[in-house]
This record gives C-alpha cells, sequence and structure tokens, in this order.
C-alpha cells in the first residue's frame, strides 16, 4: 500500500516556475514508476510526465517536454515536477500516481497506475 500526498501547488505568473512535491508513505514507494498527471476543469485528465523506479527514465508529454522535468528521491520518498516557463493553459489539478515499474507507452494512462494522490492546484495567470 502506498499513500500518496502533493503539495507545492499555487497562484504563479505565466513565465514563472513551481515544484510540486510526492511524498509517499510506505516502505515499496521504490519500487515503483511515478507519475505526474494534471485535470482542468471540464477536461479530461492528462499525462504530463513519469519516471521509472530508479529514477533512470523518464517521459514526458509533448506540451511539457522542455519547460518540466521530474525527479525523486527513493531516500526521502517523494517525486518532483519542476515546472518552467509557466503558462495559462497549464493550470490544473496535479495528480501523482505510483505503478508498475519501468517505463512504457502505457505510462501516460492513467490505468497503468495503482495509487493516487489527492491533488495540487496549480494557477498561472496570463
Amino acid at each position: 500500500q502506498v499513500h500518496l500526498v502533493e503539495s507545492g501547488g499555487g497562484l504563479v505568473q505565466a513565465g514563472g516556475s513551481l515544484r510540486l512535491s510526492c511524498a509517499a508513505s510506505g516502505r515499496t514507494f521504490s519500487r515503483y514508476a511515478m507519475g505526474w498527471f494534471r485535470q482542468a476543469p471540464g477536461k479530461e485528465r492528462e499525462f504530463v510526465g513519469a519516471i521509472s523506479w530508479s529514477g533512470g527514465s523518464t517521459y514526458y508529454a509533448t506540451s511539457v517536454k522542455g519547460r518540466f522535468t521530474i525527479s525523486r528521491d527513493n531516500a526521502k520518498n517523494t517525486v518532483y515536477l519542476q515546472m518552467n516557463s509557466l503558462k495559462s493553459e497549464d493550470t490544473a489539478v496535479y495528480y501523482c500516481g505510483a505503478g508498475g515499474r519501468e517505463l512504457s507507452i502505457r505510462s501516460r494512462y492513467g490505468e497503468s497506475y495503482d495509487y493516487w494522490g489527492q491533488g495540487t492546484q496549480v494557477t498561472v495567470s496570463s
């Protein structure tokens, strides 16, 4: 069992940066690949990016590639999402998920994750 809690969301101006954290409880955190997803009002949940269990592989959605970076610290049971050059279209509730181990094309689908956090709101003002 893995319990996930996101934090770090807030209001930021376009062009600014935020770093989200996803803290996990449970000794099995390091066994899982971790993903970040987001959902804007009235829209479907969208894949943002994922990182393998070891941190050796990452995978990003085209919309955020080059602006967002995912990292993890298995000693701290935490995964991070560094978001730079934020745009108004990045406004959403951001969720982290845990599931699988290595990354694959299926990592972009929510069904690949077994555990989810409650989400943290990110609002980018233009």
